[in-house]
């Protein structure tokens, strides 16, 4: 019986030790696999990556010079990304609409925020100027064929100082922040102010004199906001056509600003003053001051769009005015109607007539038609 009994105590205790050794060698398996699992930073983790292309069709008929063109408008992608409490992007731009000397493809953001607080934001790097409601929206939420022309000439997308064409981008830092919220929570006031080199995208500064751009407004009712901007600076190193020598030019600016948006209705309405001479082309990188157009500029623009089917049909609706040297001689003017569809949220197509006046062309060819069709996806 003692011999039975020894031998089934030894039986288990081999069992027994044979299921440890195999449990054993599981948790080493295990443990080889977790070692040769990488973990990844949660910086890294946050990254996203989207974009969006539009493209294009325009025909305009100004007298002796009829055009019609399939045009690849631009192509963004996008990096954004967050660190603790900075969120940062970067984001490059594909085009074909650049001025001599440009590159189609350029990086055009390239920035960080530190996003702590809503009172104070500090923001550094490439990004859009804090001037106008306009300049910081995205083109296809824009709505148009393109930004208004008073913002495009004052607002640093071809600009009439003769910038290259920088989206209304500079490089610099900003402060901003969202003050006193009401009893829902919704902040009603809005500061923004920013110090920039004043070349635009990828410049350094030519004189070492920055520009300065500070701009507030207010929210009384939800979707409604009231503001006004000031731009004071310089672009360095404008060759003066009479002195034979460079020399910077003045940029002293100011915008008064309204917007209603919400539940898909969009109004806004926007007056640009500027006061420095032009460059002779603006928007192509060129460095020579052109005194014939004066030295003060100005323009406005309004528009309305509304919903005629619930986030799928739109109608459109838009009047602007820029004057190159502050007189009616040299406005060019526009009348413009349109239907905007999306097909999904990441789909839509834009379609649009413009009536242009153009007083200085040539007397009697004056008006035009510009038919613009684009189709704009996002990813």
């Amino acid at each position: 019986m003692l011999k039975r009994t020894l031998f089934l105590m030894a039986l288990m205790i081999g069992f027994t030790s044979t299921i440890s050794a195999e449990e054993q060698e599981v948790q080493n398996t295990q443990q080889e696999k977790e070692k040769k699992t990488i973990e990844l930073p949660q910086w890294v983790k946050n990254i996203k990556f989207s974009g969006y292309a539009m493209l294009q069709y325009q025909g305009q008929d100004p007298e002796g010079n009829h055009s019609n063109t399939f045009n690849l408008r631009l192509a963004r992608f996008i990096l954004d990304g967050k660190i603790g409490d900075f969120d940062w992007r970067a984001q490059i731009q594909g085009t074909n609409a650049t001025g001599p000397g440009q590159p189609t493809v350029q990086l055009v953001d390239l920035y960080a925020e530190w996003r702590r607080f809503p009172e104070f934001k500090i923001r550094a790097g490439q990004f859009k100027r804090a001037f106008t409601f306009e300049n910081p929206t995205n083109p296809i939420t824009q709505g148009w064929r393109g930004y208004a022309d008073v913002i495009n000439k004052l607002s640093a997308f071809g600009d009439r100082t003769g910038e290259r064409s920088s989206g209304g981008r500079d490089i610099g830092i900003q402060f901003q922040g969202d003050l006193f919220p009401n009893a829902n929570g919704r902040r009603v006031f809005h500061y923004q102010i920013g110090v920039y080199n004043g070349e635009g995208v990828n410049t350094k500064d030519y004189d070492n004199r920055k520009d300065i751009i500070g701009g507030i407004w207010v929210m009384p009712i939800k979707g409604l906001r009231i503001g006004a901007f000031g731009w004071t600076g310089s672009r360095g190193q404008m060759l003066d056509p009479i002195t034979n020598k460079t020399r910077s030019v003045e940029k002293n600016r100011y915008a008064i600003s309204a917007e209603y948006d919400l539940n898909g209705y969009t109004f806004r309405a926007e007056y640009l003053h500027s006061q420095g001479w032009g460059s002779s082309s603006p928007g192509n990188n060129v460095r020579e001051i052109d005194y014939t157009k004066g030295d003060k500029a100005d323009g406005w623009y309004v528009f309305g769009i509304v919903p005629l089917v619930k986030g799928k049909l739109f109608a459109k609706a838009r009047y602007q005015c820029y004057r190159n040297q502050k007189e009616w001689g040299t406005s060019v003017n526009q009348v413009e109607c349109g239907l905007n569809y999306n097909f999904t949220k990441n789909l839509e197509i834009h379609a649009e007539y413009s009536h242009v006046n153009d007083r200085n062309l040539a007397e009697g060819k004056h008006n035009y038609n510009l038919v613009d069709v684009e189709l704009d996806f996002r990813f």
